[in-house]
């Protein structure tokens, strides 16, 4: 049987011969309609968003709206910004006091809601909006006495314990575990969010330098070991949490994007031929174990080594994490290393601006991933070698909806729309689509084609032109579209299920 190779070298080959370019795709990999493209946009320490603490509201959405012009440029279609750093708020918070980075002083209102401000502004761009929590961390200093005076960690001292120069909640108490389940679940309800998300920090450590021998002492009965204990202390706040967002907001995503290593070979036979830090052991966080159980909608496991990497190979932990998803109803989309790239700091490897664009491809051999989280929006902005461009030239030609999570697929699809014109102009071919039914669709979704479509061929991106914010009406304009082609719409709901194509429309 030919290789790929042979096949590429053959169609190139034979399209030289012929004078004919060969077409977008002659690689043979068909563009998915719906693959997770997103970044994280860091907020801890001022990383990404603000640049800086003390900016005026003006400036802080500025910044903000240059992110997700960022965003549009690389061609995602989902940001993840971190909303709650260090047990704190960037909204406001009946719970905890407003977010120092937004301000320079904990608990001094910056004038305007950031929160209520980034999700209608990602909306407006057709991009999901998953706020992104850190479960336990408290301050990234361990002086409590720095706390804001109405902190939690201030009023219950007895909550809070340091490690390493930091504070953080005792996940060992059950009334620390409701609390910051209670905080994190205030944004849920009363923003329209599209996903909670946990980022990889658990307990900070698998010693007992993490003094929580008091909660030991009072809740460890019928544990084997104090990391056994803890294991179920995170075990408890990851179903806990899915069993509340499914009670309050069931049509939004919940997820983890834990440390990529869930145990060693070598510690046990079920886990990756690595040989780096452990997560089910260092951090007490059973990742397989959730996906397993059923107990997210996806896991975006931090994969942030290169290929051939010794201890830990990307190409040895995608089939491993492929193998875990596969047969479950947990989504499995790969977090990237964007910052690796083209560091200078970094090993060899980094350097080649391929590198990225190489994980990608690697991908696509494993049905089972459905995309790709960039870490982080700096790196994703700023493109130091060209790795980012080189991924998004190779692997994002087409647009793409966001994946459907498995419970959410069989549900009430958007109802189909009516095209009601496809013009020419002078900038191009203006279409119309107009959306019917009670419901106004979050994105249409534009399909051209040189003749009349089959059903089959809204299956994948080989034809879709453009992904736009939804309205009860929406006008758009291709600059490609010519005469003779034929146009239609589909409508895309919030949890990117997608209604029949609308009527056809031919250009004239």
């Amino acid at each position: 049987m030919p290789t790929r190779r042979t096949l590429l070298k053959g169609l190139a080959l034979a399209a030289a011969a012929s004078a004919v370019p060969l077409p977008a795709y002659a690689d043979t990999t068909v563009p998915p309609l719906r693959q997770m493209r997103g970044m994280w946009i860091a907020s801890v320490v001022n990383i990404n968003w603000p640049s800086k603490p003390g900016l005026s509201a003006d400036q802080q959405q500025a910044e903000y709206l240059a992110w997700l012009d960022v965003a549009e440029q690389r061609k995602l279609n989902s940001v993840f910004v971190q909303i709650r750093p260090t047990a704190d708020a960037f909204w406001p918070s009946p719970f905890e006091p407003w977010s120092q980075y937004l301000t320079g002083t904990q608990g001094q209102d910056p004038g305007y809601d950031p929160l209520g401000f980034a999700v209608a502004e990602t909306h407006k761009r057709g991009l999901a909006f998953h706020a992104w929590f850190n479960p336990y961390r408290v301050s990234m200093q361990a002086d409590p006495a720095k706390l804001h005076p109405d902190h939690p960690g201030r009023k219950h001292p007895d909550w809070i314990l340091p490690f390493g120069g930091k504070l953080y909640y005792n996940p060992g108490l059950p009334e620390v575990r409701k609390f910051c389940q209670d905080a994190m679940m205030d944004a849920v309800t009363r923003y329209d969010i599209d996903g909670l998300h946990f980022d990889d920090y658990f307990y900070p450590t698998n010693t007992t330098a993490f003094d929580d021998s008091a909660a030991f002492a009072e809740y460890g009965a019928g544990f084997p070991d104090l990391a056994s204990w803890r294991r179920d202390n995170v075990d408890l706040m990851v179903q806990e949490m899915q069993q509340r967002v499914l009670a309050a907001k069931p049509g939004i995503a919940w997820g983890i994007s834990p440390s990529g290593i869930w145990r060693n070979k070598g510690t046990d036979p079920l886990g990756s031929d690595t040989n780096g830090g452990q997560s089910y052991d260092n951090l007490h966080a059973d990742t397989r174990g959730w996906v397993k159980k059923g107990w997210l909608d996806y896991i975006a496991p931090q994969l942030y080594w290169y290929i051939g990497q010794p201890p830990a190979d990307y190409s040895k932990l995608v089939p491993w994490w492929s193998d875990v998803a596969s047969g479950t109803n947990t989504s499995l989309w790969i977090g990237q290393a964007a910052y690796k790239a083209g560091d200078p700091a970094q090993a060899a490897e980094w350097q080649v601006p391929a590198e990225l664009s190489r994980h990608l491809t690697l991908n696509r051999d494993h049905p089972e991933i459905g995309g790709d989280i960039w870490y982080n929006a700096n790196d994703v902005k700023v493109d130091r070698i060209g790795s980012i461009s080189t991924a998004v030239n190779e692997h994002y030609q087409r647009p793409a909806l966001a994946p459907v999570l498995p419970r959410l697929a069989n549900g009430e699809p958007p109802r189909r729309p009516v095209l009601a014109y496809a013009l020419r102009r002078s900038g191009g071919v203006e279409v119309r689509a107009v959306a019917t039914g009670r419901d106004e669709p979050f994105l249409f979704a534009i399909f051209r084609f040189d003749r009349n479509a089959s059903s089959g061929a809204f299956a994948d991106a080989r034809h879709l032109v453009a992904v736009v914010p939804g309205d009860r009406q929406v006008r758009w304009t291709d600059p490609d579209g010519k005469r003779g082609d034929h146009y239609y719409v589909v409508a895309v709901d919030r949890a990117n299920r997608t209604s029949k194509p609308s009527n056809g429309f031919r250009v004239i």
